[in-house]
């Protein structure tokens, strides 16, 4: 069954560089919404990679002014 475990949601540019770092805590097991304050950063494409203790995907979004 899931359980919760430590999570961390960031955000990276197309250079690798680490934006912001969403999610740092441990959670339950669940769905979450998080808000993403995109204030200062350019028009383009950037990154998330979600990770907890068993599982990280990265996907790829586009962010437009």
């Amino acid at each position: 069954s899931p359980s919760g475990s430590h999570q961390t949601l960031k955000v990276y540019d197309v250079l690798g560089n680490e934006v912001t770092t969403l999610v740092d805590e441990y959670k339950p097991a669940g769905t979450y919404e998080v808000d993403f304050n995109a204030v200062g950063l350019s028009s383009g494409i950037y990154f998330y990679k979600l990770q907890s203790a068993s599982f990280v995907e990265t996907k790829k979004m586009i962010y437009l002014k």
